[in-house]
């Protein structure tokens, strides 16, 4: 025997229709009343309430769901016919339903077919779904876009999912040698709170050492406490770029328990967040700045370690206090949301052993390690003088090296000349740069880069200290490869 249809695919007329017959023979099941008072009362057959009663005791509810004639939606057109008709529409997009008959007609003609009359062809049009017609006339990436099942993914507590991206800024700044170069920006989003994680600042294409660098930033705790947002994300949102999908991210999602989402192969859909983000940084931030593409003049530019600056100022001061049009909360009061404490890292070390991975290889000599025109030194390196070894740096502060021999981690070399600061690699080679041009002119000869680099910082000490009159929090500034 044929078992009815499943309630939840009968629709909701159907479904009223078996409450109808239950509720007439519900009097029958409970003893309350006989077969013969049903049937005076009601005028419906004895056979018709005794079938309505097998049903239910046997399948319940949907027993009583009447059954659809099994040549409803049929037509009587033979299926060759049928077959031609829709192979006609859905190839000939801008063609009517008498163009489509007529050819048809001619088909059935040459097929000695029977010919269907235009209301059938009609009705067959009509039954095609929108989808098909869409993939048919527009392609498959107008029906993706208009069809495609998109999961919205909505995080409902803080660092349950952070999502990550590249662009390049509509803005041309100053690169290490002066010329004007166009950044990328890096970022890493919490969706919940909708706050910066971290980001990155750099004139490179997007690489997978640039993303390990803002997730470490963006795990750490950050040295200004108004930069708040920190912690291991459950879910790290991103899509299919090789500098995302790359084997040392995934060893590092494994080794701290994240799981890694990826965005369709060709599909960026999902990651709105974001790009809104972005849109906001270009509307409320870069307009204002020299050298915004936009802007008909071509004022002086900005370096990239000004806009680096002007950028952490805008995060952390203006977008996490400004109410977000989605939460209707500010970004750093909605990831504080009832006192979340984030889940941290063992130690800042084994985060640097994890995501610092710009590794070079070393000779250790007498007086160290020699790197970028500095010495690093460690106690422990004397018993490897002569030996090579592999050296592991962040690109943000080139104060300090982690040194490995032999895969082992060895220690943490520092130079003594510049220990007392937070040195880019960026200004390594700006004091390079102007280390070689000073040469050239015969000026200051004798000035070594690590001099130029304190001189530069000594310089950036005095500009901080004028503004923090102005300012209650000193901000930390997280410089960029």
């Amino acid at each position: 025997m044929e078992n009815p249809p499943q309630l939840a695919s009968c629709s909701e007329e159907q479904r009223q229709n078996a409450m109808d017959k239950f509720k007439i023979i519900k009097p029958y099941l409970s003893d309350e009343k006989t077969l013969n008072t049903i049937v005076k009362e009601s005028g419906i057959s004895t056979r018709t309430l005794q079938y309505w009663i097998s049903k239910y005791r046997q399948f319940g509810l949907k027993g009583l769901i009447r059954k659809n004639r099994g040549d409803a939606g049929s037509f009587k057109v033979a299926i060759e016919v049928q077959e031609e008709i829709k192979n006609l529409i859905l190839n000939h997009k801008k063609n009517s339903i008498t163009s489509i008959h007529r050819k048809i007609c001619k088909i059935c003609t040459k097929n000695n077919w029977q010919k269907p009359s235009y209301n059938q062809v009609y009705a067959l049009s009509k039954t095609l779904l929108p989808s098909m017609k869409k993939l048919a006339y527009e392609g498959r990436k107008e029906y993706q876009n208009s069809f495609d099942l998109i999961h919205r993914r909505e995080a409902s507590y803080p660092n349950e999912i952070w999502q990550a991206d590249h662009t390049p800024l509509d803005i041309m700044v100053l690169n290490e040698k002066g010329k004007p170069e166009r950044p990328w920006l890096t970022i890493i989003m919490d969706e919940y709170s909708r706050a910066i994680a971290g980001y990155f600042l750099t004139f490179q294409d997007p690489t997978a050492i640039h993303t390990a660098l803002v997730l470490h930033q963006a795990i750490w705790r950050k040295g200004n406490p108004e930069w708040q947002i920190c912690g291991i994300p459950e879910k790290f949102y991103t899509d299919h770029g090789s500098d995302f999908t790359s084997n040392h991210l995934e060893q590092v999602a494994i080794d701290l328990k994240i799981n890694l989402l990826f965005s369709a192969v060709g599909v960026p859909r999902g990651r709105g967040k974001i790009e809104r983000f972005f849109l906001t940084v270009n509307q409320l931030f870069l307009q204002d700045l020299p050298g915004y593409i936009g802007n008909q003049t071509n004022p002086s530019l900005i370096t990239i370690k000004e806009l680096d600056e002007k950028l952490s100022d805008f995060i952390i001061y203006h977008y996490h206090h400004r109410i977000h049009s989605t939460t209707k909360k500010e970004p750093i009061h909605a990831w504080n949301h009832s006192g979340f404490l984030p889940n941290m890292p063992e130690s800042l070390e084994n985060l640097d052993l994890l995501l610092l991975n710009v590794a070079k290889p070393r000779k250790v000599h007498a007086d160290g390690i020699r790197f970028q025109g500095l010495r690093y030194i460690n106690i422990n390196l004397a018993a490897y003088v002569g030996e090579t070894v592999i050296i592991r740096y962040n690109p943000r502060d080139i104060a300090e090296i982690r040194v490995f021999y032999k895969d082992e981690y060895l220690c943490t070399a520092i130079s003594p000349e510049i220990s007392d600061y937070t040195v880019d690699l960026k200004d390594i080679v700006s004091a390079r740069n102007k280390v070689r041009r000073d040469l050239k002119k015969q000026l200051d000869a004798g000035k070594s880069i690590a001099e130029e680099v304190i001189l530069s910082k000594q310089n950036d000490v005095k500009d901080n200290l004028s503004k923090s009159k102005s300012k209650k929090s000193k901000l930390k500034r997280y410089f960029n490869e």
